[in-house]
């Protein structure tokens, strides 16, 4: 049976970073066949672009081809930027010249897992609300203090779509999919995908700490809570355990029973995992490194690390950075 064509097609640009995540680009780009493919006139059409117009290749090592280099679009046409690792190095003045030229242009501009970095670096989130994986929230944070970061699975903010990377960008699609044409067709979509649990913007993007490391004590899960949102300045466990209405030997007690850790060792480790997230992903210097974390001498934040990690502040960015240059 022939298809009708539609001269009235939704439009998709999808730009792929180096090393951008296959899955999330998948899980954009799968909806919009299959919501094709089950209606009977295709409503959607893409196409690819990498910086230079060559194949790019993505985080798992697959080369894909694209459709062209970075060049004009049509007006009505929808961009999507898609990231992954290391995107700092994926982050270059053609591209962001080229987002804030066709920003002017384009209805909607979204990004995938890590690329809401490159467009906050564009200038494109300011003002806005935006969510990222949550391994590069910390950095996002210190790096884009004009952009209101969210924890949701997806957010939409005007024209600027951002999706926190893994299967996000379906719960996205299918939202787009039932705005475009009606629920009853993105529900056939996420059957196809075997997708049974459609999430929503008000989803966050990753389980509770307590909830990921099985701490049902609501009092634990708690302090726990509240340690993540203390980290440049840290609550003594004997205040924690107070506002809990306990004991600081009663919290000893849980933290023991259900983390085999003190309070004390434990919420180090909070501060060090934030510290060397910071080391990785920013080009913030040590000692900010070490105040956003909660370290007032540089010296005692260096001994810490050593401690955690084996080796260095100083040393564990020296060693990123070279492997990402010779990667």
């Amino acid at each position: 049976m022939l298809r009708t064509e539609n001269p009235n097609k939704k439009k998709f640009v999808f730009v792929l970073l180096k090393n951008f995540s296959m899955i999330s680009f998948a899980s954009c780009i799968e909806p919009l066949r299959l919501a094709n493919q089950y209606s009977p006139i295709d409503h959607y059409e893409w196409k690819l672009f990498s910086e230079d117009g060559q194949p790019v290749r993505c985080s798992n090592g697959t080369l894909i081809s694209v459709d062209s280099k970075l060049t004009g679009i049509d007006l009505s046409s929808t961009i999507i930027v898609c990231g992954g690792i290391k995107i700092h190095d994926a982050v270059t003045r053609p591209i962001l010249n080229w987002l804030r030229r066709e920003s002017r242009r384009a209805s909607n501009i979204g990004a995938v897992c890590t690329a809401s970095h490159v467009l906050a670096k564009a200038g494109l989130l300011e003002g806005r609300q935006a969510t990222i994986h949550w391994e590069n929230q910390d950095s996002f944070i210190e790096e884009f203090e004009n952009t209101t970061l969210t924890k949701s699975v997806f957010t939409v903010d005007g024209n600027r779509m951002t999706t926190a990377g893994g299967i996000a960008s379906i719960d996205l699609m299918l939202r787009l999919i039932a705005e475009d044409h009606g629920q009853d067709l993105a529900n056939t979509v996420a059957d196809q995908l075997i997708y049974s649990s459609i999430r929503t913007d008000r989803d966050i993007l990753r389980l509770s700490t307590p909830t990921r490391i099985g701490v049902r004590h609501p009092k634990l899960s708690s302090v726990i809570h509240k340690m993540e949102e203390n980290i440049e300045y840290p609550v003594s466990p004997s205040i924690l355990a107070k506002e809990e209405g306990m004991s600081t030997r009663q919290l000893e007690r849980l933290f023991r029973r259900y983390l085999n850790r003190s309070p004390k060792k434990y919420y180090m480790e909070l501060r060090l995992q934030k510290a060397r997230n910071l080391l990785m992903q920013t080009e913030m210097s040590i000692i900010n490194v070490a105040l956003a974390c909660g370290f007032s001498s540089p010296s005692h934040f260096s001994k810490c690390y050593r401690a955690q990690y084996n080796t260095t502040p100083y040393r564990e960015r020296g060693s990123h950075f070279r492997n990402s240059a010779e990667n």
